[in-house]
């Protein structure tokens, strides 16, 4: 307990699955949240179950404009940044890439490549006017080698580790340190969505097949994500910076 006490804390994808699991884990660290998304309703019934130290900010990642205002956001009510868990993600659609339509390839990589470059280029002057912190980046397995048929997906989470080795290379001096997360496939929302690409109408046999490739035999849960994210956030990882840690049952190991 208390291992991020005082700590201010901005999670976008703060609706979603591992955002919101970490964003509970955090606050039972002692921390103090801003969740940020682009759907309102969904932020406004997260936060609700979170209690008084969880404020939320409706904002779309890939727009200059609305990362600079969350930004703003978390100066106002939180007085700083001292964590920024960069999480936003898409998955895109199932589809080869001469099949892949054109408009989603931009939007995926709007969210998970752009958006992530925003957040660093609006948090981390903040971060430096408080004497540094911590931002953590969810890349994914699929940062890490190819998969048919997902390759907006796999090209934008090879991307964000690429800015992530630059901007821990750029802010060290400000005593920022930024790593990335690499989970397996987790049991969440995208992964149905992703199953059900890849078999359509036989997503709980995909699922049973993906995990079946897993070293451990099963899906990351949300949690598992959220405890390397917060020794990543807490005191306890001051001396990492530029690294990529995986959190994927073994598959690295194959």
């Amino acid at each position: 307990m208390n291992r991020l006490q005082g700590k201010r804390v901005v999670i976008t994808g703060g609706s979603g699955g591992i955002g919101k699991a970490t964003a509970k884990l955090f606050l039972d660290e002692g921390a103090t949240v801003l969740l940020v998304d682009i759907d309102e309703a969904k932020l406004r019934e997260v936060a609700s179950q979170l209690g008084d130290r969880v404020h939320y900010y409706k904002a779309d990642v890939s727009k200059t404009e609305e990362v600079q205002a969350y930004a703003r956001a978390a100066v106002e009510k939180l007085g700083g940044i001292d964590v920024f868990f960069n999480n936003a993600g898409i998955e895109g659609v199932v589809k080869p890439i001469v099949d892949y339509p054109e408009e989603m390839f931009h939007k995926v990589l709007g969210v998970n490549v752009v958006g992530v470059w925003l957040g660093l280029k609006y948090v981390m002057p903040v971060m430096k006017q408080n004497g540094g912190g911590s931002i953590i980046i969810t890349s994914s397995v699929a940062g890490q080698h190819g998969t048919p048929n997902v390759s907006a997906y796999v090209t934008s989470k090879h991307a964000v580790v690429g800015l992530m080795k630059v901007a821990a290379l750029e802010g060290a001096a400000d005593a920022i340190r930024v790593n990335s997360v690499h989970p397996a496939p987790v049991d969440n929302r995208m992964m149905r969505s992703l199953e059900e690409g890849f078999a359509p109408g036989a997503g709980a046999q995909a699922q049973q097949q993906f995990a079946q490739a897993i070293p451990l035999k099963r899906y990351a849960q949300e949690s598992d994500v959220a405890n390397l994210v917060l020794f990543l956030a807490s005191d306890e990882s001051l001396y990492l910076t530029g690294g990529q840690f995986v959190v994927d049952g073994g598959q690295s190991a194959m």
